[in-house]
């Protein structure tokens, strides 16, 4: 019997374990699918290109063929480790603005505005350059400014000027908008996961349990509350009771399938895979979002890039030297939020990721020579998919239905071109003159809106951003309530990006790991911390 039983130890999993185990009377159970994160490369920061489909750390996931996009499926990398997607992604620091907060509060997620999410960025921060009223300098989560950058990152930052946009230093600050390097989630050149920042730092606390390779098949729910979990561990099922709370944190795309195999879903859907149903809650699974990216390449005419770097040298380097050199690089070092022409508001619609090597399909595609690579995306898409199961089955991957560029207004389809062409102007700026080769995707720097639209479509990926398929409001439809809590089942809260209403106009890790640290407060009765006005 434990208080408490935390389904995912990935961004908001570790967050929940450390909170609610401060409390020494509280007996933790924290559940993994994945492994202990012991691979040197998740720790490396450069070495998340040595990750990319390591199937012993990634889900691996695919969505159903995508009709506005070729009808490819395309591939989604998500986090199977201690860590989850904080221990292999790009590990940029990025907040939102306060308006994606304060529009949550708006549409019924009550409490979760700025003034109510800020203090809880700040408590979980630990930033280099130090607190001030944005920022927090004594938080478990090491943010800091990257030791190495490529020196086409420079010529990027540097052409976004030359375009018309100005510096931001810090895309967290008084204001978003602008060009610069990304602050990361490291410690002292090294990946600071959720793992490395919450789990590994309390794993001695006898109240703490963590089992890692342990695939949840189903929360067991007895007359209308959640009570304990089964899992299987080494081909056989085992149950564990909660006394207090099940405590969900598997993310938007796994936790909304095991609400659903656990009985909590459409009850039509849930009927037709055999499943008894224990709550018909039609909006499981609806409302996924996701920002879906265009990727620009170009030749480089200087061999300066990252893509011949020796991987063993990277490594032994980056060992010997401290934690210094290339392999402290997190790839994306550089990027922008940038307003268009088409923004409906005022704050940046489009945010680019630049590479300084050669990124296509994931990296999964080598290509010869140099180059560099432009992600842009489109920060708030109107276009909704959703989670189905295929079956029964906890080991059948969910159906993801990312449903892309399928407003019917076709906004997000012209916002990807918008997003294309600005990636195209920025690679004409003097800042590239010494570096610009050859145009690779898309093979013509001429291409009019026609042309424009078949690169999208047939070149778009995801960024990895999926959220909101347990969506939180205090209507009756919600998934969620504004305390976590899943509307019709007692004892069971979901507590990660799934709740989001809203895509936020940046990357989610760092937004999943406040979730979890303000809903830590919520379970344990605390007051919510609050900026004074």
């Amino acid at each position: 019997m434990y208080d408490y039983i935390i389904i995912g130890a990935g961004s908001a999993g570790c967050v929940l374990a450390n909170r609610l185990s401060e409390d020494p009377a509280c007996r933790v159970l924290l559940l993994e699918a994945g492994p202990r994160d012991w691979h040197p490369f998740i720790h490396m920061p450069a070495g998340l290109a040595k990750l990319v489909g390591h199937k012993g750390v990634n889900w691996n996931y695919d969505t159903v063929a995508e009709a506005q996009l070729d009808g490819r499926r395309l591939w989604w990398p998500r986090g199977k480790v201690l860590g989850g997607s904080s221990s292999i992604n790009a590990m940029c620091y990025v907040r939102g603005v306060p308006a994606d907060y304060d529009g949550w509060d708006a549409m019924g997620a009550e409490g979760w505005d700025w003034r109510g999410v800020l203090p809880y960025f700040k408590r979980s921060e630990r930033n280099t350059r130090g607190a001030d009223a944005l920022h927090g300098a004594d938080g478990p989560l090491h943010v800091s400014d990257l030791r190495h950058t490529n020196p086409l990152s420079s010529a990027f930052i540097e052409a976004g000027q030359q375009a018309g946009y100005h510096r931001n230093d810090d895309f967290n600050g008084q204001q978003q908008a602008g060009f610069g390097f990304y602050q990361v989630t490291q410690k002292d050149g090294a990946r600071c996961s959720s793992a490395v920042a919450y789990l590994h730092p309390v794993r001695h606390r006898s109240n703490l349990e963590v089992f890692t390779g342990t695939l949840a098949r189903r929360i067991l729910i007895e007359n209308g509350r959640a009570v304990g979990v089964a899992y299987a561990h080494r081909g056989r099922e085992v149950q564990v009771r909660a006394e207090r709370e099940v405590l969900l944190a598997g993310g938007a795309i796994n936790s909304p399938q095991l609400l659903m195999l656990s009985g909590v879903g459409p009850a039509d859907h849930l009927r037709e895979r055999g499943i008894a149903v224990q709550m018909d809650a039609p909006q499981v699974g609806l409302n996924l979002q996701d920002h879906l990216d265009i990727c620009t390449l170009r030749h480089s005419t200087r061999p300066v890039t990252y893509d011949r770097t020796s991987e063993l040298k990277t490594a032994f380097d980056y060992f010997l030297r401290g934690h210094r050199g290339p392999g402290s690089s997190n790839i994306a070092e550089a990027g922008a939020f940038v307003r268009s022409s088409l923004a409906s508001g005022p704050h940046a619609d489009i945010q680019l990721h630049f590479v300084p090597a050669m990124l296509d399909d994931h990296g999964r595609h080598r290509l010869a020579g140099d180059g560099y690579t432009l992600h842009a995306c489109f920060l708030r898409p109107r276009s909704r998919g959703r989670i189905r199961l295929d079956d029964a089955d906890a080991r059948t991957p969910a159906r993801i239905e990312a449903n892309y560029l399928s407003d019917p207004e076709g906004f997000d389809l012209k916002m990807m071109i918008e997003c294309a062409r600005l990636s195209r102007d920025l690679f004409t700026q003097r800042a590239f003159d010494d570096y610009r080769g050859a145009p690779i995707f898309p093979a013509r720097d001429d291409l009019d809106e026609a042309g424009l639209t078949a690169f999208v479509r047939a070149k778009a990926e995801t960024v990895y951003h999926p959220i909101g398929t347990c969506r939180m409001g205090n209507d009756g439809n919600a998934v969620v309530d504004p305390q976590l809590r899943v509307n019709g089942v007692g004892g069971l809260r979901v507590i990660d990006a799934s709740v989001m209403p809203t895509l936020i106009g940046g990357n989610t890790n760092a937004p999943t790991m406040m979730i979890a640290e303000r809903a830590a407060d919520l379970i344990r009765g605390h007051p919510p911390l609050r900026v004074p006005h």
